[in-house]
C-alpha cells in the first residue's frame, strides 16, 4: 500500500513539472512572437521604401507642379502641406544616374529655400511664387534632363545680351547695368534645373563670366567700348554652349536682302523669255498642222 501510494504521488509530481515545463515555452513563444511583431511595426514606421530615381523624379515633378499652382491661388495651407510632401519624395528616393552630385545639391538648396520661404511669418508673394517657380523647373530638370523647361530661356537671355551689346556701342553704362542684372535675376531663377541637367564645366564658365560682367562697371575706370563688346562676345559664345546652340545658328533670323541684277540682267532674262514664248508657239503650229485631214 505504500508502495502505491508513492508511485501515484511520483506520477503527480511528474505532471506538475510537465505541465510548468509547456506553460513556460508558450508562455516564451507568445513574448517571441509579440516582440517580433512590435519590432516589425517599428521598422515599418521608421524606414519608409526607398523609391527610384524614375519613379522619384516623376513623383516629385508632380509635387512641384501642384505647389506651384497652389501658390498661384495663394493657397497658403495646401502650398506648405504639398512642400512637406515634396520634402519627404526626396528624402526617400535615390536620384543616382539622373543627375551629378553637384545637380543633388542644388536640388537640395532649393527644398531648403522652399521651406524657408513657406515658413516665414510674413507672407510674401514674390518670393513664394519665386521659390516655387525655382522648384517646379529642377525637379522638371531632373524629369526630364534631355529637353528641360529652363531652355525656354535661351530667347530672354539673347535679348538681355542685345541689349547689353547696344548700350556698349552706345557708351551708356548705365544701360549696361541694367541688362546684366536683368539677366542676374533670369539666371538665377533657372541655375538650380540648369546645374541638374548640365555638366559643371560649361555651368561654371558662365557663372565666372556674368560675375566679370556684373562687375565690371562698378570699377573706377569702366573699360572702354570695345572691351565691352568683346565681353558680349565671349557672352554670347558661354550662352551657346550653355544651351546646346550651335556656333553658327542666329540667334534672330534676318531676311535675306533681294539681289540686283542691273539693266543687263533684265534685258537677258526678257531675251531668254521671248526665245522660250517662241519656240512653244512654233512647236504650237506644227502639231496642229499635223492634225489637219488629209
Amino acid at each position: 500500500m505504500p508502495r502505491r501510494r508513492y508511485i501515484v504521488l511520483t506520477g503527480l509530481i511528474v505532471c506538475w513539472l510537465l505541465a510548468g515545463m509547456n506553460s513556460g515555452v508558450a508562455n516564451g513563444y507568445d513574448a517571441n512572437t509579440t516582440g517580433g511583431a512590435a519590432n516589425s511595426g517599428s521598422g515599418q514606421a521608421v524606414e519608409a521604401p526607398v523609391l527610384t530615381g524614375r519613379t522619384g523624379a516623376e513623383r516629385l515633378e508632380k509635387a512641384a507642379e501642384a505647389l506651384y499652382s497652389h501658390v498661384l491661388e495663394g493657397d497658403v495651407v495646401k502650398a506648405r502641406q504639398e512642400s512637406g510632401e515634396i520634402e519627404r519624395i526626396f528624402e526617400s528616393s535615390s536620384f543616382e544616374g539622373l543627375t551629378s552630385v553637384e545637380g543633388i545639391n542644388a536640388l537640395s538648396g532649393v527644398i531648403v529655400d522652399l521651406k524657408a520661404a513657406l515658413a516665414a511669418a510674413q507672407i510674401d508673394p514674390e518670393k513664394w511664387e519665386a521659390a516655387a517657380a525655382k522648384m517646379r523647373l529642377a525637379a522638371n530638370s531632373l524629369n526630364h534632363p534631355r529637353q528641360p523647361m529652363w531652355q525656354q530661356y535661351y530667347k530672354l537671355i539673347r535679348e538681355d545680351l542685345n541689349d547689353m551689346e547696344q548700350s556698349a556701342a552706345a557708351g551708356k553704362p548705365e544701360g549696361w547695368k541694367t541688362a546684366v542684372s536683368r539677366l542676374q535675376s533670369r539666371y538665377d531663377t533657372i541655375r538650380p534645373a540648369v546645374v541638374i541637367s548640365s555638366r559643371p564645366e560649361t555651368v561654371n564658365a558662365f557663372d565666372s563670366w556674368l560675375s566679370y560682367a556684373a562687375g565690371i562697371s562698378s570699377g573706377a575706370q569702366p573699360p572702354g567700348r570695345s572691351r565691352l563688346l568683346e565681353i558680349v562676345s565671349y557672352g554670347q559664345d558661354a550662352v551657346r554652349v550653355l544651351f546646346g546652340k550651335e556656333r553658327d545658328e542666329p540667334a534672330l533670323s534676318l531676311p535675306l536682302a533681294p539681289r540686283e541684277y542691273g539693266a543687263w540682267g533684265l534685258l537677258g532674262g526678257a531675251f531668254i523669255i521671248t526665245a522660250l514664248a517662241y519656240a512653244a508657239y512654233r512647236k504650237y503650229r506644227g502639231e496642229q498642222e499635223d492634225l489637219k485631214p488629209v
